[in-house]
């Protein structure tokens, strides 16, 4: 070990170098002043002993203590028993263990500096461990900081521990308001309400929904408008408590474009279903009228002919209807003054008709949104839910409800049937994706869950803050 020896008294300088090198010591000697700091810095010291009290030991130690990694020292000081008044200064000095009487008993002062080392030694891995770990604090703080997605840590009571830069400017907070706040509070309605119980039940049952899988959420801004987001959430345990750490992604610009795209391609279905209504439907009808006008003239001429030109007639009627059914397959919402409410009856009929089950509608709301498309989309998932309840679940009954409040619009379709199996989500088929796809792109967040009925029940939940639709009569 590399001990320095500092202090005006040579005699018990003296002493101590002799007692240190029978312990195996490199020891350095030199009075406290710089040249005692240069040897500190080129010897690799890690034990210092002060070998006499003085106003100069004082302040080299407070200079010592001063330095950047001044605190990884060991100091001893030599003081005699009239000099013990002065241990306030001592102490104040931040000396960690004094020698007053071992001194001259050789060895109890073996049995002193054997402490001694003891000392430095643990303060010293001691320092290397602080060290190392301030250097990872450091480098994940860095990486909090200059990382572009939002990181939070929150602990297992929901508390927020930390909130980094991208975190700041995607949620309009400032860390400081939002460090020990409960994490709701980045949360709208009626997210926020149920977060808490979400936690609880996490830690009752061990029932995971969010952790561990990634999922799309909606996440609250400062100024209190919504945007979506894709969240992951991964846990941890630090000296036996739960911290969970989510990394967010802003998606709002994932999802515009992905609207667009079925803006787009719902405009051309809707052109393509206007074009078969009013244009080849209304073609076929003004045919069919004029063969029948023919047909006529045929029979009251008793044409041979006119038995034929009555089938082609009615080739032409069901070409019509076949032209308006693919119109309404095209269109099922925009082509009547009704909207929702009448493509769902009609969705209810022909699943009645086409799958034989009883289709139920409860409380069918009309809704109407901004953009007509999305309410083709919100048909489409109703649309598909029941075809999966029938094909894949064999259900006998499928129930579609609607609820609105001040806070959010929910349609629930429900059926009696097998249900989804327990690894459902790992293995999510074609239509289920779709569904999800289709409730993102009006802003929507799609649950599986089991059925009041038995089977399964799809949930569409739509938050009327920052959306864009509104209720005309039901």
């Amino acid at each position: 070990m590399n001990t320095l020896v500092t202090g005006f008294n040579k005699e018990v300088r003296n002493l101590l170098v002799n007692a240190l090198s029978q312990r195996h010591h490199d020891v350095f000697v030199s009075e406290p002043t710089h040249e005692a700091l240069k040897k500190i810095n080129e010897n690799s010291i890690s034990l210092i002993i002060i070998s006499d009290y003085s106003d100069e030991a004082i302040q080299f130690c407070k200079l010592i203590r001063a330095r950047e990694y001044g605190r990884k020292y060991t100091i001893f000081a030599v003081i005699t028993q009239d000099q013990t008044d002065f241990l306030d200064k001592l102490i104040d000095a931040d000396i960690d263990q004094y020698i007053i009487e071992s001194l001259f008993d050789e060895q109890r002062l073996d049995v002193r500096l054997a402490f001694a080392e003891k000392m430095a030694r643990n303060k010293e891995g001691q320092f290397l461990i602080e060290q190392k770990l301030r250097e990872s604090e450091a480098r994940a703080r860095s990486i909090l900081r200059t990382t572009v997605d939002a990181i939070i840590t929150i602990d297992n009571r929901g508390s927020v521990r930390t909130f980094n830069k991208a975190a700041e400017d995607l949620f309009q907070y400032k860390s400081s308001e939002v460090i020990g706040e409960n994490v709701k509070m980045l949360m709208p309605q009626p997210y926020r309400r149920e977060h808490d119980d979400y936690i609880d039940n996490y830690h009752r049952t061990g029932d995971r929904k969010i952790i561990g899988i990634g999922r799309e959420v909606t996440g609250k801004r400062k100024d209190g408008s919504t945007f979506p987001m894709y969240l992951a959430v991964s846990e941890v345990n630090v000296n036996n408590h739960r911290l969970y750490t989510g990394i967010i992604r802003d998606i709002s610009e994932q999802r515009r474009l992905e609207q667009e795209v079925l803006r787009v391609s719902e405009h051309e279905r809707h052109r393509i279903g206007q074009d078969l209504h009013d244009g080849l439907g209304q073609m076929l009808t003004g045919i069919t009228l004029i063969n029948k006008n023919i047909a006529a003239s045929l029979r009251d001429e008793d044409h041979p002919l006119a038995v034929e030109v009555d089938e082609i007639t009615d080739l032409l009627k069901e070409a019509d209807e076949y032209a308006r059914g693919l119109s309404r397959n095209l269109v099922p919402v925009e082509l009547d003054s009704s909207g929702l409410v009448a493509a769902l009856q009609r969705l209810a009929t022909n699943a009645e008709r086409l799958f034989n089950i009883e289709c139920e509608l409860k409380n069918t709301l009309n809704i109407q949104f901004d953009d007509p498309t999305s309410l083709t989309h919100l048909f489409r998932i109703v649309q598909e839910a029941t075809s999966n309840a029938v094909k894949h679940g064999n259900s006998s009954k499928v129930q579609v409800d609607m609820q609105a409040n001040d806070t959010q619009l929910t349609v629930k379709i429900e059926d009696n049937g097998t249900g989804f199996g327990p690894d459902w989500d790992q293995n999510k088929g074609l239509g289920v994706r779709i569904m999800k796809f289709r409730s993102r792109l009006i802003g929507a967040n799609l649950e599986i869950s089991d059925s009041s009925l038995g089977g399964a029940a799809i949930i569409v939940t739509l938050l009327s803050v920052g959306s864009s639709y509104k209720i005309l009569s039901s």
